[in-house]
């Protein structure tokens, strides 16, 4: 087998495996992290300090008792949990977890595929998701389990808009669609957060949204419909849903940190490899331990709003994103372009 091909091969399994890793120990960590602000212990039980929690609730998982309703559609009921979970590990095929290392006498990059529309890509896998949601919703022959669904596509489409909008700006100032490149361009000068806070903060607020969490889990709001779209699910088909959401988190906080946060660069890079005398490989493994560390903030950040701000009414939502977000982003565009014509990069 051709030597960039197993890498590839290896790369995939290893993404595939950190995510499930992450997306389990993501549970454990947001248990904690709300036990913390509520002066409570949390799981403390199953392993030294409940470490081994993750795995007695997979185990629950796969023991519990599978229900599929009679009146269910029961294809697209089993379909509706594999297109979220999919949709969600696809995502990060065009993260660009590092620089270079040197395996086999060869140079490889660490990251599955380099595309020049990465952004694209990335929004159009994430867009997918929604269809996962609004298909278990739909199969389970259920109005509550209807209403979460229908929240979620409304929510999702409206908030996509102003996302694509704030990217938009992003895209303007660094001139390329590559998220590598994206990310690489930070590397020498500021990060894209100093040239785009506003865009940021848009696209911090939009993917609360697109994750469906709290203050805007509206698709699946306990107080009034009972579980939402996932109403009637069980078992592990309850599971992917769950594992999808907090995928999605580990996900969309990678692509915050690449977009907006240099991704696997950090400051005085360059100075801090050459004074430790650094090979390339090292330098690498740095380099996404730094970036690790970026996007554990961001699910830390996310998991701390959501014990934090209370919910919005359905309209709020509908509202801030209509006649807040979207002209704030439309905004943000021409601001990027009046600063990039009077700095001369446009004509």
């Amino acid at each position: 087998m051709e030597a960039g091909l197993l890498f590839k091969i290896i790369l995939v399994v290893a993404m595939f495996a950190v995510s499930l890793l992450v997306a389990m120990y993501s549970t454990f960590l947001e248990r904690k992290v709300s036990a913390w602000m509520q002066n409570r212990k949390g799981p403390n039980r199953a392993g030294p300090l409940g470490l081994l929690q993750p795995l007695a609730d997979g185990v629950k998982m796969f023991m519990k008792e599978e229900i599929i309703p009679n009146v269910s559609n029961k294809a697209l009921f089993i379909i509706g949990p594999c297109v979220a979970m999919t949709t969600a590990l696809m995502a990060g095929a065009l993260i660009p977890w590092g620089g270079d290392i040197e395996l086999w006498g060869r140079t490889f990059t660490l990251q599955v595929a380099d595309l020049n529309i990465g952004v694209l890509y990335i929004f159009g896998i994430t867009s997918l998701g929604v269809y996962g949601i609004m298909i278990g919703g739909w199969a389970s022959n259920n109005k509550y389990s209807l209403m979460g669904a229908i929240r979620a596509s409304a929510q999702m489409i409206s908030y996509e808009i102003a996302m694509g909008l704030a990217i938009i700006a992003l895209i303007m100032s660094t001139g390329t669609m590559s998220l590598k490149e994206i990310a690489d361009q930070q590397d020498a000068g500021l990060a894209n957060f100093v040239y785009q806070p506003l865009g940021f903060l848009i696209f911090l607020i939009c993917a609360f949204a697109e994750l469906n969490r709290a203050p805007f889990d509206m698709p699946e709001s306990e107080s009034e419909l009972i579980g939402g779209y996932h109403t009637e699910y069980s078992s592990m088909k309850l599971g992917l849903f769950l594992f999808a959401e907090y995928i999605n988190m580990f996900i969309s906080s990678a692509v915050i940190v690449t977009f907006y946060f240099g991704g696997y660069h950090f400051p005085f890079q360059n100075e801090i490899n050459e004074a430790l005398g650094l090979s390339t490989t090292m330098a690498t493994a740095l380099g996404t331990g730094i970036m690790f560390l970026k996007v554990f903030f961001f699910i830390f950040f996310f998991m701390w709003i959501r014990w934090t701000l209370p919910r919005f009414r359905y309209d709020q939502l509908m509202r801030l994103g209509w006649k807040s977000l979207i002209p704030l982003a439309i905004l943000n565009i021409l601001v990027t372009g009046v600063v990039m014509w009077m700095n001369g990069k446009i004509n």
